[in-house]
């Protein structure tokens, strides 16, 4: 059962005593004097009692966590107890949000995510942090007895995920990953036509995210005050702090931190395809495909600019997806022998052929978003203690893809890809799936 944050306080110390006399005194005091509870203690008008709430922690506060955190404090049963995060402002200003939210001062700042794991009033946590960081603070959340919500992509290579996966099943981890979109109206009424035969038999998954940015070139300066640099770079090799680099979003583009849109929102689609597919515990056994790089001359980050890249499954089954156009003409297409139907990500729009089947969606439903849903998922699943939608099996079968396609791309080569043993048919490309964390951080 989820432990509460509010433990009753004896109300004497041990070895107190009390004389009869004190105790009569004391006994009727009490008795005469009305005894009046908030509602919320109570569990009433709506409020959920103290005892029943699931205590959250959140580990890394910065853009991506604050754009998700509406979706986490709309919901009555749980509490936000602590934040983390190795950059002071934000540690300070996501707690503001939280003593506002819930009318107090109570939540606890720890620049060191791992005190926070330490605390055991603690039920879950919802990581947030860069890339690079979301597998191996996983793995300590699940050993720390935490559950987990985990913003995707859920690991930055294929023996990480299959570590992540591991842990969860060891330590009896509940664990949601933050591919919302199974939460999302949309995209299950398009999966469900798929499953239902809407279009045929499925020949061909169509996928498009957007043209990959460029970086130009910068030089390494001090490090911002307040911002712990070290533990921001966390398992990956020691670099210069390069603004540049580092700074907003651009840290997407440079292998060791991200892996461009491939991985940030592709994981999104091959998670769709697999899950509409129901292949949640297999892959493709093929990628093929061809990019183009950045200047090297002008620019520094690494990742592809465009590419257009294939997968295909034992059946024949391909899903093909495009790095092209802009970040507001993403979608996903599954086309079939009898139609086609797609969701357009940007305006969460369902057409089809035959439009007849648009005829079947109910009304109703959250966009993408909203991750209400998603939470809500978890937070049963937290109680139920069974599998979450996106469990940890079904994100790294998805994130494998991704991570296949990118390395394929690297070497610029075809790959065959064993989903059972999770190995290539290429030696150089096995030796990329996995990458020595920087010490401390062994998972």
């Amino acid at each position: 059962m989820p432990i509460s944050a509010f433990e009753p306080k004896p109300l004497l110390g041990i070895g107190s005593k009390l004389t009869r006399r004190q105790f009569c005194r004391r006994a009727t005091t009490v008795m005469a004097a009305p005894l009046i509870l908030p509602a919320s203690v109570l569990g009433l008008n709506g409020a959920v009692a103290p005892s029943n709430r699931i205590v959250f922690g959140c580990i890394g506060v910065g853009s991506r966590a604050r754009h998700v955190m509406p979706s986490f404090l709309a919901q009555k049963d749980i509490v936000f107890a602590a934040v983390s995060d190795c950059r002071e402002d934000r540690l300070k200003s996501a707690k503001a949000i939280m003593d506002a939210h819930y009318g107090n001062r109570d939540c606890r700042m720890y620049p060191d995510f791992l005190e926070l794991l330490g605390r055991k009033e603690i039920d879950a946590v919802f990581i947030a942090m860069g890339d690079r960081w979301h597998t191996p603070a996983s793995v300590y959340a699940a050993r720390a007895g935490k559950d987990i919500y985990c913003e995707k992509p859920i690991s930055m290579t294929v023996r990480e995920g299959r570590a992540l996966v591991d842990a969860c099943r060891r330590y009896g981890t509940i664990y949601q990953a933050g591919t919302q979109r199974r939460s999302t109206g949309s995209y299950r009424f398009a999966v469900e036509m798929v499953r239902q035969g809407r279009i045929g038999r499925v020949h061909t998954v169509e996928m498009q995210v957007w043209t990959g940015p460029t970086v130009p070139h910068d030089t390494p300066a001090p490090v911002p005050q307040g911002w712990d640099y070290d533990r921001w770079l966390g398992p990956v090799q020691w670099r210069p702090y390069v603004p540049g680099r580092v700074e907003g979003a651009n840290w997407n583009y440079f292998w060791d931190t991200g892996e461009g849109p491939v991985i940030g929102m592709g994981c999104h689609y091959t998670d769709q395809m697999q899950w509409a597919l129901e292949r949640d515990h297999m892959g493709p056994v093929e990628f093929e495909g061809q990019c183009t790089w950045p200047d090297p001359a002008q620019f520094m980050s690494e990742t592809p600019v465009t590419a257009e890249v294939r997968c295909r499954y034992a059946d024949g089954v391909v899903g093909s997806m495009y790095s092209r156009g802009s970040f507001t003409e993403r979608y996903i297409r599954y086309i079939g022998d009898e139609g086609w139907i797609q969701v357009d990500d940007e305006t969460d729009a369902v057409t089809a052929k035959p439009e007849s089947i648009l005829n079947l969606r109910a009304a109703g439903g959250s966009d993408w978003v909203d991750a209400g849903d998603h939470v809500r998922n978890l937070l049963a699943c937290i109680r139920s203690r069974r599998p979450t939608i996106c469990h940890p099996e079904a994100a790294h079968r998805a994130q494998t893809i991704c991570q296949a396609i990118n390395i394929g791309l690297r070497l610029g080569r075809t790959l065959r890809w064993d989903p059972v043993r999770e190995r290539f048919d290429n030696e150089e490309a096995n030796r990329m799936l996995w990458r020595e964390p920087r010490s401390p951080w062994s998972i």
